[in-house]
């Protein structure tokens, strides 16, 4: 395995994702967990959005995975329900890193979606019932207001919706990216051909 040291040593890439982004957490003013989420559209046009991975799952037992919240009916929910597949980056400027991940989806809308869903303040939980995200809007009026009757129906503790969960990008492909004077970077990537396989790892030009 390629010799590596210092910010990049390891020999699990999701412990390094981990611990990359909890140096994150204490530097950077506002949603270090913030990632870049791609996707593609039944006639190959990408689309990228922001999107809160709400964890990085470790790798025993094939599992690793990078998990986000959003609804199934979205443009990003649909897309990835049918290509299978994502990529997302996720970039801290005041450390100057950044990882890349590449890989298929899976849902996660057992109950750690349950349980995330549950955590989230009731307005939160509101809207996503209220939500028909990604279609178009008459107005934020009408938005307001079908939250409003929505959290009126439901109550004060309303279950998750059917339409709303999880997404894990488990990743075939993972870079590791850290700025360098000069522009020239460190960068490390990580390959394997399927998740139970083992992780190839090499640097690569910046």
């Amino acid at each position: 395995m390629t010799e590596r040291s210092g910010i990049f040593a390891g020999d699990d890439p999701f412990e390094i994702a981990k611990r990359w982004l909890s140096e994150a957490e204490g530097a950077e003013p506002r949603d270090p967990n913030a990632a870049a989420l791609a996707t593609v559209d039944g006639a190959g046009l990408p689309n990228v959005r922001m999107v809160l991975v709400k964890e990085i799952e470790a790798a025993g037992g094939g599992r690793g995975a990078f998990v986000f919240y959003t609804n199934y009916g979205s443009a990003k929910g649909l897309e990835i329900s049918s290509s299978g597949k994502a990529a997302l980056v996720m970039h801290w400027k005041s450390l100057g890193r950044q990882v890349r991940v590449r890989g298929g989806v899976e849902r996660e809308d057992g109950a750690k979606a349950d349980g995330y869903y549950a955590s989230r303040p009731l307005p939160s939980r509101v809207g996503a019932w209220a939500s028909k995200q990604s279609r178009p809007l008459e107005s934020r009026e009408f938005l307001l207001a079908e939250a409003a009757a929505v959290g009126l129906r439901l109550g004060t503790d309303p279950g998750r919706p059917p339409f709303w969960g999880g997404f894990r990008v488990v990743p075939v492909e993972m870079e590791f990216w850290a700025e360098g004077a000069f522009r020239l970077h460190d960068r490390f990537r990580w390959t394997r051909g399927a998740r139970e396989a083992s992780w190839g790892v090499e640097r690569l030009h910046p």
